[in-house]
Order: C-alpha cells, then structure tokens, then sequence
C-alpha cells in the first residue's frame, strides 16, 4: 500500500518543485520538519507546516507560540537584505524574489516570500511583520489574505512601536487559526450582524490612487453592498498625509512637532470614524505590482503607514485583478483593539467576494 505523504512532506515537496523559480525561502529545514512532525501532530496545530519571516524569525514570539501548539516551521522566508534600498522587496536562496502572478512584478514587501510562500501553496501561513505596510502590500500584491495586529498587542522587538506583529494566509480563516494560538485569551468571534456599517475611502483624503486600481477595489465594495455584507455610510475618511510624521518616528524623533500634530489630528478623526462605524475600507496600495526596480517616486505604503502611527489593526483581503493580471487588496480597519472581531468582519467579506482568477 502506497503511504499518503504527510502535510509537512507535502509542502517540502512543493518548496522544492517551485522555490527555485519563485525564490521565497532564504533557508529550509526539512530534516528538523520532519523530526518535529511525529510530536507536533498530537497538538492542537496538528503538524500544521508554516514559515517564518527573515533569518530571525524562528525566534520570533509568534513562532514560538506557534510551535508549541504544535505547528512545523518548514523555512525561513526572504526579505530586503542588509542594506537595500527599501524599493527592493527580497532576495531567496536561488536569487531574487518574484510575483507568482507575475515574474516581471515585484511581491511587495518587505514580507516578501512569506506571501509568495502562501500564494504558491507552499505553506498554509506564514508569519511576518507590518511597520509601514509589509505584511499588507505583498498579501495584496500576492493575491492572499494578510493580517496587521493592533500595536502592541502581540510582543515586537521594534523599539519606534510602528511595527507590528502579522500572518499571512490563504484567507482570514487561517488567520484566526495563527491568532488563536499566538493571542493569550483569544475568544471565539460571534458571526458579525450583516450588513456592516462601514466608511469607504478611495484615497483617504490625499493618496493618487492608479484609476484601474481604484477601480477594481470600488466594485468588489459595490458587490459587498449588493450582497447585503456592508451598508455604506454617507461619510469619507479624510486624514492627513503620515510621511513626514512617520518618518520622524521611524527616525527616533516621535515628538518632532509636525508628527505629533498629525498624529493627533488623524487620532481623531479615526475616533470619531469608529464611533459610527465598526470598518473603514479602502483599497491596499495606490498601485499595482511594480517592476523589481522599484515604484519611483510613489510611495506603495501611502495608503497603509497611517494606521502603523495610529496602532489600528488592518488586514488585506483579495479584491481582484487589473487587466494586466496584478492582484489588487481591499484594505479592511478596525478599532484598536479588535482583532478578533476585524477577522470575523473578513471572514463575512471573503463569503460575498469568491475570487475570480484571471
């Protein structure tokens, strides 16, 4: 009788069929895989295989929690290595990172073969990191589900606190399998009531957003308010411009005054927002995949920074394809604080949003 290959097998084998040409792994392990494997069934993940982000993150608090709930870190995934311009998204074991939806495009980053890993189906999850959009921008521009966790609220070595814990995934539910197990005091979500009261934002009062992309993003919301899934308040999220106020941070100067007045005032126009609305849509990124050389001038954080100053938790879903087959995301954001309901509010979204592949 023909012995049915484990999971973690599986997606060693599948690391080993696709990364040379995808180069999303810096590092794998298979022998300590599936060594760990026998032990790790018996746990709650049940020798779930998953990756972790950069050369440090086998130590991260994540994936510490992660395998003692019994899942099996397979690899260490790629990221912009020491010294690169912030442009250039990951360089893996076999050279440089690409899109699987496009080789000319770049993944994103700086989570960048951790989504590549997920979307090519190597790993059900991977872990990463968000401080201006990194985990964010390659789950969009990779076509997969990627989490932002409230600061704060899972344990990050980054000492400006814009940088927050992440996972990346095939879709929220995965999601919520990595934070229950890396959340202490994680509570099942109720099933969200529908629709969900919800702000839309195409630019948040000063991004240029590329019109296709624009585009793609307004008719998945105008899907979800067909389908009954969000009702669409009358009001806009105007905020203000985050560069200048994150860069100060980033830069160790948090009390610089023009970044404590504009995170004072988009402070409180978030407040005032999620007083009235439980989710504030937006789209993920002002533009598509870019080549490897990198966006120019346009800044692909523009429309995700703000909320690493605010501390909001924020997650990227697929929302569909531009005509030149690049996945775009629809930005979700919730209150402070509610993680576990943002990921219930996606699970509702991702049912009224079945992907169409190009």
């Amino acid at each position: 009788m023909t012995r049915t290959p484990s999971a973690v097998a599986r997606a060693l084998e599948r690391i080993a069929m696709l990364d040379p040409a995808l180069n999303a792994f810096t590092e794998v392990w298979p022998e300590e895989a599936l060594a760990r494997e026998p032990a790790a069934l018996r746990l709650p993940l049940r020798g779930l295989p998953f990756a972790v982000k950069g050369p440090a993150g086998i130590r991260s608090y994540a994936a510490r929690r992660l395998i003692a709930a019994g899942g099996v870190p397979v690899g260490a995934t790629s990221v912009p290595g020491p010294g690169t311009h912030w442009q250039t998204w990951g360089q893996g074991a076999h050279g440089r990172t690409v899109n699987p939806w496009r080789t000319d495009r770049t993944p994103g980053g700086s989570s960048a073969g951790s989504a590549v890993a997920v979307a090519a189906g190597m790993v059900e999850l991977a872990t990463g990191s968000d401080g201006a959009g990194s985990v964010r921008i390659p789950a969009a521009w990779c076509g997969v589900f990627g989490l932002k966790t409230t600061n704060g609220l899972l344990p990050s070595p980054d000492k400006s606190g814009l940088a927050s814990a992440g996972v990346l995934a095939r879709s929220a539910a995965g999601a919520e399998r990595y934070l229950r197990h890396v959340l202490d005091g994680y509570e099942e979500p109720a099933a969200p009531s529908l629709p969900l009261p919800a702000v839309y934002s195409e630019d948040l009062g000063f991004a240029d957003v590329d019109p296709e992309v624009a585009g793609v993003v307004r008719a998945a919301v105008d899907r979800l308010v067909s389908a009954g899934t969000v009702r669409l308040l009358d009001a806009d999220c105007a905020l203000l411009d985050p560069v200048r106020a994150w860069t100060a941070v980033r830069g160790g100067s948090p009390g610089a005054p023009e970044a404590a007045l504009v995170r004072r005032a988009n402070d409180e126009r978030l407040d005032a927002l999620f007083a009235t609305a439980p989710l504030l849509l937006t789209p993920v990124t002002p533009n598509r995949p870019h080549g490897h050389e990198g966006p120019g001038a346009l800044y692909s954080t523009a429309l995700t920074w703000a909320f690493n100053l605010s501390g909001h938790p924020a997650a990227s879903l697929p929302a569909g394809f531009t005509g030149d087959g690049c996945p775009v995301g629809l930005h979700l954001v919730a209150e402070r604080g509610a993680d576990v309901s943002l990921l219930g509010m996606a699970r509702a979204v991702e049912n009224a949003l079945p992907t169409v592949r190009p």
